[in-house]
């Protein structure tokens, strides 16, 4: 008898645990992902929380939970800035790395956890086009990450694993020899999956519906911010279809004459330079109800453009801050976005470290964005027919 309940009382405990495991929550104690439920990752945002929690790691992937029988710009897209600036990546070029990473996961994992749309800093390097982090418009061995045909290929692979999904590249664009780019695309095997120009609206006219874009297989959108390639190569000009705000820093994350913007007047994100030395009670930044547009987008509420980009990272990417970012200020950033545009809610949020904060995080906020887009509410989540959660307004 002793045996028996021996073995009943060990099924319960396992039982248990499995429940356990089964209905974690995000904020819930952990010690490793193990212990938190799906799309959770366990993760310690000090100093902001002690110990470690549960924190969402996947996003909400808006195409299933509604339709996908909207125009392309009534949906929203986590974007990852500088996706290819990955913490760890190895040297290609056999030089130590003297510059700043971007994200923690492989472009792969960043497609598999939601991401859809890549900002990617294109140049010219060693006879190729290659990936770089660097300043001036030059790429570096320093400064280097990988052939732009690597990352493509892993895209190429994602886009032909997941045949309904759509992948957006915005480039900053340094690549000067000619077809360059188109040269890459073609040997990634890219092209065959390319959203043409000619496709794209002007004048505030809806983009095509989703659902016709991934019946055509036209599922990668490329833009670039070289204006002269969309006749050269075919390539669209970013600021011809979508405004986008400023990107500068966090309040959480202030300097002073640290960094300023480069004059380049190609770059498609915020290029800085090192100027002197990191103070912590400097007076520049993005400040809380502020969101203007970037010098060469057109201003926030031009209609005209189609497509809004909010950007929301600072000018120096660190991890620590990052949590911090994603957990408090991005929610009302959003919301003042949406204001600035002309009562537009953004169709790209691009972060740095996309996986970081306390709790729901950038995913939370893509889940407001996608519910306000798609049904007016607080959350996509509630969007669904039948759904269980409450719409907010």
């Amino acid at each position: 008898m002793g045996g028996i309940f021996t073995v009943a009382a060990a099924l319960v405990l396992l039982v248990a645990g499995l429940v356990g495991t089964a209905i974690a929550n995000v904020g819930d104690d952990c010690s490793t992902s193990a212990d938190c439920g799906a799309g959770q990752w366990c993760f310690d945002c000090e100093p902001e929380l002690s110990g470690s929690h549960c924190v969402r790691s996947v996003g909400t992937n808006p195409f299933q939970l509604v339709n996908n029988s909207l125009p392309f710009n009534k949906y929203a897209y986590l974007t990852t800035h500088n996706a290819f600036a990955i913490v760890g990546e190895p040297s290609h070029t056999g030089i130590p790395r003297i510059t700043f990473d971007n994200q923690e996961d492989t472009v792969t994992d960043q497609l598999n956890n939601g991401v859809r749309a890549l900002m990617l800093d294109t140049y010219d390097f060693k006879g190729d086009v290659w990936l770089c982090h660097s300043s001036g418009g030059k790429c570096n061995d320093f400064t280097a990450f990988e052939p732009a045909l690597d990352t493509f290929n892993e895209i190429q692979a994602f886009l032909s694993a997941n045949p309904s999904e759509i992948v957006t590249l915005i480039l900053e664009d340094y690549v000067s020899a000619p077809n360059g780019l188109t040269n890459v695309f073609k040997s990634s095997g890219l092209q065959k999956y390319w959203f043409p120009v000619s496709k794209m609206p002007s004048n505030s006219q809806d983009w095509p519906l989703v659902s016709d874009m991934v019946a055509s297989n036209q599922r990668l959108l490329v833009f670039t911010s070289v204006r002269s390639k969309q006749a050269t190569e075919g390539i669209a000009y970013q600021w011809n279809f979508m405004v986008e705000n400023n990107c500068e820093a966090p309040p959480f994350l202030q300097t002073k004459t640290l960094f300023t913007s480069s004059s380049s007047s190609v770059s498609s994100v915020c290029i800085w330079k090192l100027h002197v030395s990191f103070v912590a009670d400097g007076d520049a930044g993005m400040d809380a109800g502020q969101c203007s547009n970037r010098a060469e987008s057109a201003p926030l509420a031009d209609k005209t453009k189609s497509l809004v980009l909010m950007n929301y990272f600072p000018s120096v990417p660190l991890k620590l801050t990052a949590c911090l970012q994603h957990s408090k200020g991005l929610t009302d950033m959003v919301n003042t976005c949406y204001s600035a545009s002309g009562n537009r809610w953004a169709n790209f949020l691009a972060v740095d470290y996309y996986k970081r904060s306390e709790g729901g995080g950038v995913f939370q906020d893509m889940d407001l964005l996608n519910g306000k887009l798609l049904c007016g509410c607080q959350d996509v989540q509630a969007c669904p027919k039948g759904s269980s959660v409450v719409c907010s307004a």
